[in-house]
């Protein structure tokens, strides 16, 4: 059996439609359904189980046993960059995937967890060695802790533990995270109501569009958590990007090639996003690739077409 923490949201909705596709339905899926619009994300998947999240932990905390587990993929975690609320995300983020991990330790289950680029801030330098971790919110020092946590054991772990740390990350079944969406998806709700695609002006350096992030599409993230799953040999921490970043012009274009319509205008960013703005980020795949992950990831012409051909066979 295989445990998916979030699996009803949106990586984790792709990665229990990815095992079903390989022939795996022995799942079991955990999420925190308040918010009833996800359901839509698991109707054309099948799995085994499905625990609200705060049953799930309870039982976790308690020491219970689901059956025999061949890996937990943590994908749960409060990913709302502009929550302030650090007790709500350090509870979310922190302790709970210390529970899960040590669970995990005390069974001998390989552990995959969500982490992000968020930890590198305003950074410059990403790569996973720790120099460049300069997290501009409690979002991203929340993945960072945890991950700080973790190296200071990795000689006393009992089961592989792998770390992803997620860049921008954009595909189907995304809907439901309202402004916490990729910039895809508002992109192309922007076109389908005004037929204007609205991107900062220049910042930062960057002139207007440009500046750029390392867009990522969500099957390539799935790629590689199954591929660490399955190769109990390379425990670490691991940057999940492209290895090349694009200007947000770059996707607003992709994205009203796919509609056949729409312009681009630029408006001034407000002052107080500023200060915590990350205008670069390039995963850095040094380490990734020296641990045998070979997979070329989909440029975002690729992705955002198929990004949006899919959700418009979901929603049409």
């Amino acid at each position: 059996m295989f445990v998916v923490t979030g699996g009803a949201g949106f990586i984790g909705s792709n990665l229990v439609k990815a095992l079903n596709d390989r022939g795996d339905d022995d799942i079991l899926v955990v999420d925190d359904l308040t918010d009833g619009k996800k359901f839509k994300n698991l109707v054309d998947s099948t799995f085994n189980d499905y625990l609200d999240r705060d049953d799930f932990r309870s039982r976790i905390k308690q020491g219970q046993d689901f059956g025999p587990v061949s890996a937990v993929f943590h994908q749960g975690a409060c990913a709302d960059t502009v929550e302030q609320d650090g007790r709500y995300m350090l509870d979310n983020n922190y302790q709970t995937s210390k529970e899960l991990l040590l669970w995990c330790q005390t069974r001998k289950i390989p552990f995959v967890y969500a982490s992000s680029a968020a930890v590198y801030g305003s950074s410059d330098d990403f790569r996973e060695d720790g120099a460049g971790e300069n997290p501009l919110n409690v979002y991203g020092w929340s993945k960072l802790i945890f991950d700080q946590w973790l190296r200071r054991r990795w000689e006393t772990l009992s089961a592989p533990v792998v770390g992803l740390r997620y860049f921008n990350v954009y595909g189907p079944r995304e809907e439901h995270k309202g402004r916490m969406a990729s910039v895809v998806h508002h992109f192309s709700r922007q076109i389908a109501e005004t037929g204007k695609v609205r991107l900062f002006a220049g910042s930062h350096g960057y002139t207007d569009g440009e500046q750029r992030r390392d867009f990522v599409f969500v099957e390539d993230i799935v790629g590689v958590n199954l591929w660490a799953a399955g190769n109990t040999s390379v425990p670490g921490i691991y940057n999940v990007g492209t290895g090349a970043s694009r200007s947000f012009n770059d996707i607003a274009k992709a994205v009203i090639d796919w509609h056949g319509r729409g312009t681009i205008e630029y408006i001034p960013m407000p002052d107080d996003l500023t200060r915590a703005y990350q205008a670069f980020t390039e995963a850095e795949l040094t380490r990734l690739r020296g641990a045998g992950y070979t997979d070329a990831f989909a440029q975002i012409e690729d992705g955002v077409r198929r990004t949006l051909d899919a959700k418009a066979q979901r929603t049409g």
